[in-house]
C-alpha cells in the first residue's frame, strides 16, 4: 500500500460509508481494479490491508461521533437516568434502548454470514450483483414510502427489522446505510429519520468491529513495520470527508428521493459485475 493509493481509499470510505451506496462494495472495487490494473491476482488481503480498512471504518465513525455529539450525549444520559429511576419512557432513552436491541438482532444475523462477507471481498463480480439488487432496494423503498402514513418515531418493530437489515448488510455490496435507510421507509419511517437513526446504529458495530476484530484476526506484532504515514493520512481524510458528506447528506435527504443512488448502484453494480467478469 502507498500513500496515494491509502489517501484516495479515505475518500472512497468517507463517501461510501454514509452515502446508500455500499462502502464495502467500493472499497472492493478500488482495491481490486488497482491489483487487476497492475496485473496482481485477487487474492486474500494481507494482514495489513485488513488492517488499514478498520481504520478507515475507524475513522468514519470518530466522524459520526462528532456530528451526532449532542445526540449521543442525550442518549446516554436518558439511558443512565432510565436505569437509575427504571423509566425509561423519555424519548431519548426509548432510542438507546432501540438502538440496544438493534444492535444485538445485527451481532445475531451477521455473525453467520461473516464467513461469506470475507469470501465475497474476493468476489467482486458477485459483489457486483449484490449492489445491484441494493439499488432495486432504494428504488422499492421510495415506492412503498408514498403509499402508506408517515411517522417521525422510531418504534420497536422498526429497530427490529432496521437492525435485522443491518446485519443482513454485511455482506459486500448490501449498503449499510442504504438496507437501514429503505427498511425504516418500508415501516413509514420519513426518509430524515430513517437517515439519522441508520447513522446513530452504526456506532456500536462500527467501535466493536474496530476495537475487537483486530486482536481477533491480526498478529498486533506485525503492526509496528505497516506503513503507518499511509494508514494514518487514509484514516484522517476518510473521517474529513465522512464528516462533511453526513452534513450533506442529511440536507439532501430532508428535501430528496433516493432514487439517484438507487440508479447509481445499478449501474456501479452492473459495471464491477462486466469488468471483474471479463478482466478478473
Amino acid at each position: 500500500m502507498n500513500f496515494i493509493q491509502a489517501v484516495f481509499m479515505g475518500i472512497v470510505q468517507g463517501l461510501s460509508e454514509f452515502l446508500p451506496i455500499s462502502s464495502s462494495a467500493h472499497l472492493v472495487f478500488t482495491s481490486n481494479f488497482y491489483k487487476v490494473f497492475k496485473g496482481i491476482e485477487i487474492v486474500q488481503h494481507s494482514n495489513e490491508e485488513i488492517f488499514f480498512d478498520i481504520m478507515l471504518h475507524l475513522g468514519t465513525l470518530v466522524a459520526v461521533l462528532i456530528f451526532f455529539r449532542k445526540e449521543i450525549s442525550e442518549i446516554l444520559k436518558a439511558l443512565w437516568n432510565g436505569v437509575k429511576l427504571k423509566d425509561f419512557s423519555d424519548k431519548n432513552a426509548k432510542l438507546g434502548l432501540y438502538i440496544i436491541v438493534g444492535t444485538i438482532l445485527t451481532v445475531f444475523v451477521a455473525y453467520p454470514l461473516e464467513k461469506a462477507a470475507e469470501k465475497l471481498v474476493y468476489s467482486p463480480a458477485t459483489v457486483g450483483i449484490l449492489l445491484v439488487i441494493t439499488g432495486f432496494v432504494l428504488f422499492y423503498s421510495e415506492y412503498r414510502s408514498k403509499k402508506i402514513p408517515t411517522k417521525t418515531m422510531i418504534d420497536l418493530k422498526s429497530a427490529i427489522l432496521i437492525g435485522l437489515a443491518q446485519g443482513i448488510a454485511v455482506l459486500p455490496g448490501f449498503s449499510r446505510s442504504g438496507w437501514t435507510i429503505a427498511t425504516g421507509l418500508f415501516n413509514g419511517l420519513d426518509r430524515l429519520t430513517a437517515a439519522r437513526y441508520s447513522f446513530l446504529l452504526s456506532i456500536p458495530i462500527i467501535l466493536g468491529a474496530s476495537m475487537i476484530y483486530p486482536f481477533i484476526k491480526i498478529d498486533l506484532n506485525e503492526v509496528i513495520d505497516y506503513n503507518w504515514c499511509a494508514i494514518v493520512a487514509g484514516t484522517l481524510v476518510s473521517g474529513f470527508i465522512g464528516y462533511l458528506c453526513i452534513k450533506y447528506f442529511i440536507k439532501f435527504v430532508s428535501k430528496f428521493s433516493l432514487a439517484i443512488f438507487a440508479y447509481y448502484c445499478v449501474l456501479m453494480g452492473i459495471l464491477m459485475s462486466v469488468f471483474f467478469g471479463i478482466f478478473a
